[in-house]
């Protein structure tokens, strides 16, 4: 039970106050919870990791204990109190302790226990809270407190008659077992859950192949958390990513041959410029709807009819800055497909302001600005961005079809209408309006570092598996209202942390099953990453189980 529970979130340590204390889960705990070499840190050096507490952990049907390791920094023993409180006493009375409830914390290391024995009386889901609070200051009375929430798993029957003997707190609560019958039908269902699970990690971890049922992809009803993968350092406010098994074969981790459909892009970049010209005089400026340090965004008409988007730069813009404009903006030249949004044309009649033109409806906008608007981020329910998801998924799927690779896959370079429809775009002028979305990292360069994978950091390598990695932050973007992802993490060290194994953190109130979807996209080799055609398949799975109960 404890492989259906047991994506836990490691979590770097944020700015937090001082709490003159370590506060942890030791090597050995790790290990026995998830399998892994790692130590989970609350508190370190004295910092508290307020991220890390707002999550509620899982805690497996065979998982009885829990224990935590602290010791005091502040050079003399800490003053504690400790209060563990259940939602549902009946099924989990209160755990107990090997420490007392009250005393202080130690100068050297101390590990301690918290036993949660279920009473067996019914299955359910029960809600922890563990409180701690500690006197950092004697004179002034100054205390923090610290809160672990986690949520037991309690099977039926789970306390054995020698277990009742010895726990006089069990035996207190404990009820003779329920009829026969209600157990057997009990019992029924949770098999079918487990044998559901198995299924769809069978059919996850095999990736695409034939199937029967006149060639139609398997429909599975719900998904596991993945296992997670050793990380080599202390954890950090991310999650350690899964191991995943391979779901590409090497051939789909590196660039197709670009199509004929596509072949133009290698072609010479005027001849392409010339296809598309359009004359200045039938492009009508409207209003202002974003605006950088050169670059200008648009709405207006394209012969008195057309709504369209306009991009272009403003007098002082330099050479370089124009050139980008416009090889960027012919990056998605050709593609043609209902979710993604291609070049409509183009003016260089004006050399120092050129325009690309984009076709766009009167209500569309940018993808990360609309979201970053709580008023409309509000109004995201999670079938709509399971809906998002699939049709971006579909969009980058028909572009590696066709041997194109995005290299810039963000919410900054997505547009969105007043249905909730959204489309591919190119990253053209997305440095200048998106600037605390790049960073240079020394070589004169901005990246989108926080997006990127490990080997599009190390070796500027782009494929279809730096594609997919791009894509599970994007998912991120769409659950978090487009926060900035890695947030407290410096440019520089991006690297270092997702070479030891940490990635994004589950977002609050996003589904386990949405979350797995997005942890397939982060293993560190780009031959265990999915395709889109997988990503297609899961994401049409969950949105198919999802809205049988809408």
């Amino acid at each position: 039970m404890e492989s259906l529970f047991g994506l836990f979130t490691f979590l770097l340590l944020v700015g937090g106050s001082s709490a003159h204390l370590n506060l942890y889960l030791n090597l050995q705990e790790v290990t026995r919870l998830l399998g892994i070499s790692a130590e989970l840190y609350y508190v370190r050096d004295g910092q508290i990791n307020d991220y890390a507490l707002d999550f509620i952990v899982p805690v497996a049907a065979n998982v009885r204990d829990i224990t935590f390791t602290w010791e005091s920094l502040e050079g003399r023993p800490l003053p504690y109190t400790i209060d563990i409180l259940t939602s549902d006493r009946e099924v989990l009375p209160k755990p107990t302790m090997n420490i007392t409830y009250a005393g202080e914390i130690p100068e050297k290391t101390q590990t301690f226990a918290i036993q949660m024995r279920c009473t067996g009386l019914r299955a359910a889901e029960v809600e922890v809270k563990i409180v701690i609070s500690v006197t950092l200051n004697r004179a002034t009375k100054e205390k923090m407190e610290l809160v672990f929430r986690r949520k037991k798993i309690c099977l039926m029957e789970e306390i054995v008659d020698n277990e009742l003997e010895t726990d006089p707190l069990l035996l207190e609560t404990a009820i003779q077992p329920q009829n026969g019958l209600i157990t057997l039908i009990v019992g029924g269902v949770l098999a079918l859950v487990l044998v559901s699970i198995l299924i769809v990690i069978a059919y996850c971890a095999r990736g695409p192949v034939k199937r029967q049922n006149h060639g139609q992809p398997m429909r599975t009803s719900s998904f596991q958390r993945i296992p997670a993968s050793p990380p080599s350092i202390a954890p950090s406010m991310y999650m350690s990513p899964s191991v995943i098994v391979p779901m590409h074969n090497e051939a789909n981790s590196l660039p197709r041959k670009v199509s004929p459909k596509y072949q133009n892009q290698t072609d010479d970049f005027h001849n392409r410029i010339s296809d598309i010209t359009v004359e200045r005089c039938r492009v009508r400026l409207s209003n202002l709807i974003q605006e950088g340090t050169y670059g200008r965004v648009y709405k207006g008409t394209y012969s008195d009819n057309e709504q369209v988007i306009v991009k272009t730069v403003a007098q002082h813009a330099s050479q370089m800055q124009v050139s980008l404009l416009l090889q960027e903006g012919m990056s998605l030249y050709g593609a043609s497909h209902p979710s993604i949004v291609a070049v409509l044309g183009i003016s260089i009649d004006d050399h120092s302001n050129p325009f690309v033109l984009y076709p766009g409806g009167e209500n569309s906008r940018n993808l990360k600005l609309f979201l970053q608007d709580p008023a409309c981020a509000r109004a995201v329910t999670t079938i709509q961005i399971v809906l998002m998801s699939s049709q971006l998924s579909s969009a980058l799927q028909h572009l590696h079809s066709h041997g194109v690779v995005h290299k810039d896959i963000a919410a900054r370079n997505c547009i969105i209408d007043d249905q909730l429809r959204v489309k591919l775009s190119d990253s053209s002028l997305s440095r200048d309006l998106f600037p605390g979305d790049y960073n240079c990292l020394g070589d004169s360069e901005n990246r989108p570092i926080k997006w990127m994978s490990l080997e599009a950091l190390q070796k500027k390598q782009f494929t279809e598996a730096s594609d997919v990695w791009a894509f599970g932050v994007l998912m991120w973007e769409l659950c978090t209202a487009a926060k900035q992802p890695y947030a407290e993490v410096d440019p520089f060290e991006m690297e270092h942390y997702i070479k030891d194994g940490y990635r994004l953190a589950q977002p609050f109130n996003c589904p386990d099953e949405l979350f797995t979807i997005m942890a397939y996209c982060w293993p560190l080799s780009p031959i265990e990453r999915p395709s889109f055609s997988q990503l297609q398949i899961c994401l049409n799975d969950f949105y198919t189980q999802i809205t049988r109960y809408v």
